[in-house]
């Protein structure tokens, strides 16, 4: 059953996303200070929709991805904005939805023709309403940025950028096969500040081949002092089909990883982030609002191969077979697979499944709202059986998990499956 769990709502989202998380909680923020922050980052409202873009080129693959992505030519990267572009020109119509997030993953956006990128922000903007404040974010890798690409981001709307630095230890971005140095990490870093990007993420990896709690501790030290408004904190998962997959790896124990989880919360807060969700920590005001988005089942369309979109009461995910993509021509019925009208049950199921994953669970209130029904209700023995054993609490009129309860996760969250 949990893996029946898993596999229906695995969707493809920004890097990294995947179960087992992060497991732990910080209470260095009060209760009404951390709610507050979280809805200054959030204004997702129905009436709003996000766009997810995939970019699927990179100068190399790391030894640990397992994303839809590869090294590319210029022809190929130019065929391919060619079928971008067609898929946006054919997607639904959307009126009556402002966009209120655009976030370029891959793959390494930013190794591709800043003008490909442009191009399609350009091609969003003429069909979309676009919120004022709407944030629009891009990833990158170290290697591949520099000022004049930069200038070229900030010009086509571009307002977050996500920098994967992964580790601050040389020999730890060897081992996962990154194509920088932490000093071009640095220098990335830098150049994006000069460029005028006022809310930047920085991904770190823990659990790493060979990492002490040491060397995490440092990475997550040296990240935050150079103050950035987000830290994306993941724990390496090995992916079926990756070279890490087919080697021997000298990983930590359970324990080790536990404690580093542990001590990401305590050190983050000490630098002013807040944990809002499993992986994310941020400074007030500067939560993800894509990936809360995706949590809270706002509306999204998913562009480019192996994309995921949930419009209305759609879910659908587009091919993974990028030559299939490329032919398609933006023709969206050859495009998107596994297209799936959600029923009631479903959506119950989601709310509860994915709204769990933040830190400030979910709200009774607006479950009624959406459903129609009071919460104990449908889930009243659910929600007793984990209050008593401490791992789900209820809270000013939300639910969520304890630091205990993160740590089972997922076998609480296959009991919401009705």
């Amino acid at each position: 059953m949990i893996q029946d769990l898993l596999q229906k709502y695995n969707v493809p989202v920004p890097r990294y996303t995947s179960y087992p998380p992060a497991n732990y909680f910080t209470e260095a923020f009060a209760n009404k200070e951390y709610e507050s922050a979280i809805e200054a980052s959030n204004t997702a409202r129905p009436e709003h929709i996000s766009f997810y873009v995939h970019i699927p080129f990179c100068i190399r693959k790391c030894a640990y991805c397992d994303f839809v992505s590869g090294p590319g030519t210029k022809a190929m990267q130019k065929e391919y904005e060619e079928a971008l572009l067609a898929e946006i020109d054919a997607a639904e119509e959307t009126a009556e939805s402002e966009v209120i997030s655009v976030f370029f993953g891959g793959g390494t956006p930013s190794a591709v023709d800043a003008g490909m990128l442009a191009r399609v922000m350009e091609k969003l903007r003429s069909k979309y309403v676009f919120s004022e404040d709407a944030e629009i974010t891009l990833e990158a890798n170290p290697g591949t940025l520099d000022a004049e690409k930069l200038k070229c981001y900030r010009k086509s709307g571009f307002n977050r950028i996500s920098i994967g630095c992964q580790s601050v230890h040389d020999e730890e971005l060897k081992r996962l096969g990154r194509i920088h140095t932490f000093a071009e990490f640095q220098e990335s870093f830098a150049l994006a500040r000069d460029a005028g990007f006022a809310n930047i993420n920085v991904d770190l990896m823990s659990g790493l081949p060979e990492q002490s709690e040491e060397k995490w501790e440092e990475s997550l030290r040296t990240i935050a002092e150079l103050s950035p408004e987000h830290i994306s904190a993941y724990s390496l998962i090995v992916e079926p089909g990756t070279p890490f997959a087919e080697q021997k790896l000298d990983l930590p124990d359970e324990d080790t990883e536990r404690e580093m989880y542990a001590r990401t919360a305590e050190i983050l807060a000490e630098y002013g982030f807040f944990q809002y969700e499993i992986s994310n920590y941020a400074k007030p005001g500067f939560a993800c609002r894509h990936n809360i988005g995706y949590w809270k089942r706002t509306d999204y369309l998913g562009f480019g191969p192996s994309a995921a979109s949930l419009f209305g009461n759609r879910r659908w995910t587009n091919t993974a077979d990028r030559s299939l993509y490329l032919k398609a021509c933006g023709a969206l019925e050859k495009i998107r697979e596994d297209e799936e009208i959600l029923s009631r049950q479903d959506a119950m199921e989601e709310f509860m499944f994915l709204g769990l994953r933040m830190t400030q669970g979910i709200s009774t209130a607006e479950f009624e709202e959406k459903f129609g029904k009071e919460i104990h209700a449908v889930y009243g023995g659910v929600l007793k059986k984990y209050e008593a054993m401490h791992l789900l609490q209820e809270h000013s009129g939300r639910l969520a998990l304890t630091r205990d309860g993160i740590s089972v996760s997922n076998v609480i969250l296959a009991d919401f499956l009705l």
